[in-house]
């Protein structure tokens, strides 16, 4: 094998492992959080009754989720529930605004 490929070979493999690292790293950057979604905006599991993305059919769904960045689930800002009280978002499903 000439120098110049064992050159391209060497650098074609440093750039896959490149390209995997920041794949890998974007993916673990997300985190699923329930109940922060508009209807029919979620990502997936919107609860018995619906198949996926797009299906939740209730504003902040408790049993439905949406991809946010790590760590900010439960900061994104919502507005309060009916009876006042404060609305957050979740790492688990909620028993909470889930469609009659």
């Amino acid at each position: 094998m000439s120098k110049t490929l064992k050159t391209v070979a060497i650098v074609g493999a440093v750039a896959a492992s490149l390209a995997a690292h920041t794949t890998t790293a974007t993916a673990q950057s997300k985190e699923k959080c329930f109940g922060v979604s508009l209807a029919g905006q979620n990502d997936c599991a919107a609860g018995p009754g619906t198949t996926c993305a797009g299906t939740s059919t209730v504003d902040y769904q408790g049993n439905a989720w949406t991809l946010v960045d790590s760590g900010t689930c439960a900061e994104i800002e919502l507005p309060a529930m009916a009876d006042g009280s404060a609305r957050m978002g979740s790492l688990e499903e909620l028993n909470r605004d889930l469609p009659g």
